[in-house]
């Protein structure tokens, strides 16, 4: 019996250590460095690698240099960042819910990583030259590079304008692809774009238009001019696994416009305008948005919204359309910076061109410190830049575990247009705010409202809003990651 346990054991343990392993990708110097940082990751006490700095340019306002860095590992992995370019006074690796623990020896900072995650390394406070860490999964589904059905892109730099896909097709970059240009899936289904290469510098990332089940997974955007995905009446859209910078006006990251049975999982956006936007009617493409979900989730937006729902839609009479059965959940927010009050809202809903809203649900939403806005944007109005009519209203919207810690959020907002394009049935259930849960507790006869402890302003043709306690902690992502036990003191 013991002799079996010993076998047992010694096998268990070959298998773990055989089970680490780390893969860096090949380098494309089309895309500058950035010296700000040199980045090492090693199996625990293995040998160092080196890993390539991208310059990646981020924030539309002022167009900054910021890094980034991919490979892919299974088991545990050290990471050692090197600031060169400032002195190390203070480091946060968020999302800050990760709770990734780190060491300080110098000029360098020591964490571990035991699963895929993307993750910003900020070194005195700067959010816009700091180092953003994709640490993928170990690839499984790598195609055959003869399949006649797969467009096989290799390592190495691709230029095409434009690459139209056709149905019941694929297409592959590989790892150190880099594709300058955009992809185009217009009346085609049944394809999927994927890879651990990179999209550069295109017009827009992949656009997918009047089209059923298109899946985009695991690619890298840098730079797109406009949207990094763009949906235009589509249906069954899955998109994961993608991560996304953009510098320029206008560049959104997930846009859809009339699309329906919509899945984003697991997408780090680093955006100059909304993170995911959905709409309605909008150039060519007409129809409700439905049943979309949106999760696990990273969203930074240097400019305008992480979250926008709303504004664009069909007001002509008899045509009007609905936004429903929408989910957000377990998500955190890193970064929202509007001045514009019109634009502003972690999580808007602006319904204009006859839009009715409805059925929308936000959960486990961690919603850090940002630059300037608001928390909540509720409002039916009539955007007149955008539309030609105001929306029908905003009914039956869930905000369960959210929570906001800060002090640079100003007041949001939940406001109707008239009484019979109102906002109603609004509830918000364990809203915490700077680690306090606005519940009952907080009040007494003849003090403030509970919007008045959330800093938010209930306007007109508002009706049934209402604040629950659950008594619950929100949901924090734990990475468990912080085994310092594991890293040396040395970065030999």
């Amino acid at each position: 019996m013991k002799r079996t346990l010993v076998i047992a054991l010694f096998f268990g343990l070959l298998y773990g250590l055989n089970a680490q392993k780390i893969i860096t990708y090949p380098v494309s110097d089309t895309i500058p460095h950035n010296n700000d940082f040199t980045v090492k990751v090693r199996i625990p006490g293995g040998e160092w690698k080196d890993l390539y700095e991208y310059e990646v340019l981020v924030d539309a306002h002022k167009v900054q240099k910021s890094s980034m860095v991919n490979f892919e590992f299974e088991g545990t992995v050290e990471v050692a960042v090197t600031s060169n370019s400032q002195k190390i006074k203070s480091v946060q690796i968020r999302p800050l819910s990760y709770n990734i623990a780190h060491r300080i020896s110098g000029n360098t900072i020591r964490f571990a990583l035991t699963k895929p995650t993307n993750v910003s390394v900020e070194v005195n406070g700067d959010i816009f030259h700091n180092l953003q860490i994709l640490a993928n999964g170990l690839e499984t589904n790598r195609p055959n590079p003869t399949d006649t059905n797969v467009v096989y892109l290799k390592a190495g730099i691709h230029k095409i304008d434009s690459l139209y896909m056709q149905s019941n097709k694929s297409l592959y970059l590989e790892a150190g692809a880099v594709l300058v240009g955009k992809v185009v899936c217009n009346k085609v289904h049944n394809v999927k774009v994927y890879g651990r290469g990179v999209l550069y510098h295109g017009q827009r990332g992949v656009e997918i238009t009047n089209s059923t089940n298109v899946t985009v997974e695991d690619l890298i955007f840098i730079d797109p001019t406009h949207y990094t995905i763009f949906g235009g009446q589509s249906v069954g859209l899955k998109i994961k696994g993608i991560r996304s910078f953009s510098a320029k006006g206008w560049a959104d990251g997930i846009d859809m416009m009339s699309c329906s049975d919509v899945l984003v999982d697991n997408v780090f956006m680093r955006t100059s305008d909304d993170c995911v936007a959905l709409y309605g009617h909008r150039w060519d493409y007409y129809g409700d948005c439905r049943n979309v979900t949106v999760q696990n989730s990273t969203l930074w937006a240097d400019v305008a919204h992480p979250i926008m729902i709303g504004t664009h839609g069909n007001p002509e009479p008899g045509k009007s359309e609905v936004l429903e059965n929408i989910v957000f959940k377990n998500i955190d927010i890193l970064n929202h910076d509007e001045p514009q009050i019109n634009y502003q809202g972690c999580m808007a809903i602006n319904v204009s061109d006859e839009n009715l809203a409805r059925n929308i649900r936000f959960e486990n939403i961690r919603v850090e410190d940002f630059e300037q806005g608001q928390l909540f944007n509720l409002r039916v109005t009539f955007n007149k830049k955008y539309a030609l009519a105001p929306g029908r209203g905003i009914e039956d919207i869930l905000f369960k575990n959210v929570s906001y810690t800060g002090e640079n959020a100003s007041m949001s907002i939940l406001e109707g247009y008239s009484i019979d394009r109102g906002i109603k049935n609004i509830t918000f259930d364990n809203l915490v705010i700077n680690g306090k849960e606005i519940s009952t507790k907080m009040i007494k006869p003849g003090h403030m409202k509970l919007s008045d402890f959330a800093k938010i302003y209930e306007g007109l043709f508002v009706e049934n809003v209402q604040y629950k306690s659950s008594g619950k902690e929100i949901v924090d992502n734990k990475l468990h990651s912080s085994i310092l036990k594991m890293i040396p003191n040395d970065t030999k």
